[in-house]
């Protein structure tokens, strides 16, 4: 780029708008990048009196410590269970229903199907655990009312690890169906209405437009978002997790964010907790990398 291309940069009008990066550049700096300093405490023996600066440097000590412990195969598999079903269930769901509503003809009951399904979303998830608790609980839940009443025994399945799944995977496709469906919707009004005028033409059904027009409209929006929740199949957060999980669940619910929790504020292990987190993100590093890579050979999508 020469001189003049560098001035046209830096305009009156183009510096107005890099102003409006300035918040996000500094959160992104003072949130994200600056604590990455931070992560060299998962090779230390830390001490918060000490600081990172006195603390001993013990090397992978913890990382060895956490991949030989008896729960490392547990949590791994709980994590990476977790988020593929997450997956396999939760993310065609927005696609399906962004493609029911895109066959909709009434605006009006459009907009009320959509202001309904959006609403899960903000409830937090702190009340969300709270609502499955008291449907859940055993005698007075509703649904544990009914399921009683239909098997003839008390429902205890909030206490039993089988059952564990079910629930995260069924209450999170419930608040976040409607939310996550949003995007779609909007990639599909940008679609060349002129397509489907002509598959009208050409005799084509309602499902052989989605098929052949919608669906190839959608992909790369689809490959996208699928490339970003496969980086993050490892970083389940633990709040959901952790409201809902009981002892007598652990075989099934127990993952490496409240692994990390436990470990790092309750048993202070500080360290070995950060040894956890680091390998957690590193896992997803690679997990977007390869996923990427995979998504340009295959599909020709991907995000660089």
């Amino acid at each position: 780029m020469g001189m003049s291309g560098t001035r046209k940069l830096f305009t009156a009008r183009n510096i107005t708008l890099y102003l409006f990066l300035v918040p996000a550049a500094v959160y992104y700096i003072v949130f994200h990048y600056m604590p990455m300093y931070g992560a060299l405490i998962a090779f230390q023996d830390f001490n918060p009196f000490k600081g990172m600066a006195g603390s001993p440097w013990v090397g992978v000590k913890h990382f060895r410590d956490f991949f030989g412990s008896v729960y490392f195969i547990r949590l791994l598999r709980n994590t990476v269970l977790l988020s593929l079903y997450g997956l396999i269930f939760g993310f065609p769901m927005p696609v399906i229903f962004a493609l029911l509503l895109n066959e909709v003809k009434s605006r009006k009951f459009r907009s009320a199907v959509q202001t309904i399904s959006y609403m899960p979303h903000f409830v937090s998830t702190v009340v969300l655990c709270g609502l499955i608790v008291q449907f859940l609980t055993p005698n007075t839940g509703l649904i544990s009312r009914i399921i009683e009443n239909i098997s003839g025994r008390p429902s205890g399945i909030l206490d039993e690890a089988r059952w564990f799944r079910a629930i995260y995977i069924t209450s999170g496709i419930w608040q976040g169906i409607g939310w996550g469906s949003i995007i779609y919707f909007a990639a599909l009004t940008s679609i060349n209405p002129s397509l489907y005028e002509a598959a009208d033409i050409d005799g084509a059904g309602r499902i052989q437009k989605m098929i052949h027009i919608s669906l190839p409209g959608l992909l790369p929006t689809m490959v996208t978002l699928l490339i970003l929740d496969l980086g993050r199949i490892l970083n389940i957060g633990f709040e959901k997790v952790i409201l809902l999980y009981r002892s007598s669940t652990y075989e099934t619910a127990d993952i490496i964010s409240t692994y990390v929790y436990r470990s790092g504020l309750i048993s202070q292990q500080y360290s070995f907790a950060a040894a956890v987190g680091l390998f957690n993100s590193v896992v997803g590093l690679i997990l977007v990398l390869l996923s990427n890579h995979a998504s340009r050979r295959i599909v020709r999508q991907s995000l660089w």
